[in-house]
């Protein structure tokens, strides 16, 4: 018997993750330090009012039933956060769960767009923006994000028979992996510009707590106009340290929340209701931690970036994120092999920069996983392994 699968499973390769881990252990198998600042995993303890919260819900035997829905007092917390910490009111129709963004990215575009309609993503851009429209059997275009225009899509350019098929684009800032951030101004004609071509916003709102240097994270749901035509992925995993748990929230307008509630509806059973107290625990809590963790990684970035610039690596300062990207040293043109030879030589592990798109080449993003000291430790490896 032959067996045959799907031809889409042609087109997915091997995680670059599960390939880089390999060629971690085999170094670290050779009795070698490894500076692992690939995977963007937060190191930082989930604080413990969350912890209690799941550890407490979890003793009670009516709750390891279907949940099937969010709970009202959820609900109610992701408004109260909306609204107090982005100015936005929402009602509960305008809400729903999902585990975990990346998990509704992966699956919200079978609710939006049918087979060969065309989805806007970004290039560079994480991998599961492409991903997921492909899953959909859509057509799958990327826009351009490039350092002379500031990493933001040149709108105009964008061909009008492109427009005329594309259902709806994926948008995110702070973006990962090229850590920027978008103005007020960017989003101000964004919107509009949608609108007029029956184009739907999905924003991937992961890191608006993670941004430096006194800037702001937004929702793009702060924006004139954007309920009309804009829904908007708001995650804990970043923010709390609430990464396994895998919960999140689609928000935005109430047609397009409440047809992606059904699709999910055919899929799941709903969030693990002691996920849920958790999650009621997290966004009613102090922001303190929240701070403090965003203060602790532009710490690390200053450590990070400003340390390879020192030694002559030109990394430019992260706007936001947790991560930091940059172009390949001078004298490598290939990213993949030069991660590669980058952790043969000094033991420090980044991401190749073509695994998020075409226009990554030749580039690497470093997580920012490691306490200072550590991360001071990682440069001078760098420094000590000649290849600068």
């Amino acid at each position: 018997m032959k067996l045959q699968v799907s031809d889409r499973m042609k087109s997915y390769e091997e995680g670059i993750f599960q390939i880089l881990n390999e060629k971690k252990e085999e170094v670290e198998k050779s009795g070698r330090k490894v500076y692992n600042l690939s995977v963007g995993t937060p190191d930082f303890p989930t604080e413990p009012h969350i912890i209690e919260a799941v550890t407490e819900a979890s003793k009670d035997p009516a709750n390891y039933k279907y949940s099937l829905k969010m709970l009202p007092e959820l609900i109610e917390a992701v408004i109260d956060r909306f609204e107090k910490r982005y100015h936005v009111k929402l009602s509960e129709k305008e809400i729903t769960d999902v585990y975990g963004s990346q998990e509704g990215i992966a699956h919200i575009g079978l609710s939006l767009c049918n087979p060969d309609e065309i989805v806007l993503v970004p290039d560079p851009g994480y991998p599961i923006f492409s991903i997921g429209p492909s899953l959909a059997m859509a057509d799958v275009r990327t826009y351009e994000l490039k350092q002379e225009n500031d990493y933001l899509p040149k709108l105009s350019e964008i061909k009008e028979e492109i427009l005329r098929k594309t259902k709806f684009m994926i948008v995110s800032y702070p973006l990962n992996p090229i850590c920027k951030i978008a103005p007020d101004s960017f989003y101000e004609e964004l919107i509009p510009w949608a609108k007029a071509h029956d184009i739907i916003i999905v924003h991937d709102n992961a890191y608006s707590d993670i941004i430096y240097d006194g800037h702001v994270g937004k929702s793009i749901l702060q924006f004139e106009g954007a309920k009309e035509n804009c829904v908007e992925f708001y995650s804990l995993s970043k923010s709390y340290c609430y990464t396994g748990a895998r919960v999140g929230f689609l928000v935005g307008n109430e047609y397009l929340v409440q047809n992606f509630k059904k699709l999910r509806s055919q899929i799941d059973y709903g969030t693990f209701l002691p996920v849920q107290y958790g999650a009621i625990a997290a966004l009613k809590g102090s922001d303190e931690g929240v701070y403090k963790r965003c203060a602790k990684y532009q710490e690390r970035r200053d450590a990070l970036c400003g340390g390879l610039r020192k030694i002559g690596w030109d990394i430019p300062d992260s706007e936001g994120t947790m991560f930091a990207w940059g172009k390949i040293p001078e004298g490598y043109s290939d990213d993949v092999a030069f991660v590669m030879e980058l952790l043969e030589k000094s033991g420090v592990l980044c991401t190749p920069g073509s695994s998020f798109g075409k226009l990554g080449k030749g580039h690497v993003r470093f997580a920012l996983t490691m306490p200072v000291e550590e991360i001071k430790k990682a440069v001078k490896a760098v420094a000590d392994s000649g290849m600068i």
